[in-house]
């Protein structure tokens, strides 16, 4: 199993958790949402329990995942991208098989 991120990505990342003098990681989940099933959800993890995460670690950033969001993310890459004056944490998921129109929300 695995989760990654991009070289941008964990930059922003890391300034984040600078930014906020506190946390081990983010945590990466999914919730029912929107008119496709799906939304990503990200948060700050203080304290991961090993019963039920998963944490992957690329470019010393932690990524933090409950094992039972696994199935919906296996294999994703989380990209941050700048595009003008609008930035954005971009999800790279192979099992998406249809996003909604708005980009809010994903079905596999």
């Amino acid at each position: 199993m695995s989760v990654s991120v991009t070289e941008s990505a964990a930059e922003q990342i890391q300034k984040q958790l600078t930014k906020r003098a506190s946390g081990l990681g983010l945590r990466l989940a999914v919730k029912k949402s929107g008119c496709s099933g799906y939304a990503y959800v990200l948060d700050y993890v203080d304290e991961p329990d090993e019963d039920i995460d998963q944490i992957f670690e690329t470019y010393g950033v932690k990524i933090v995942v409950k094992k039972t969001d696994l199935p919906y993310l296996e294999g994703i890459e989380i990209d941050y991208r700048k595009d003008g004056l609008n930035a954005a944490f971009k999800f790279n998921n192979p099992n998406v098989k249809a996003m909604c129109g708005c980009g809010e929300s994903f079905a596999l």
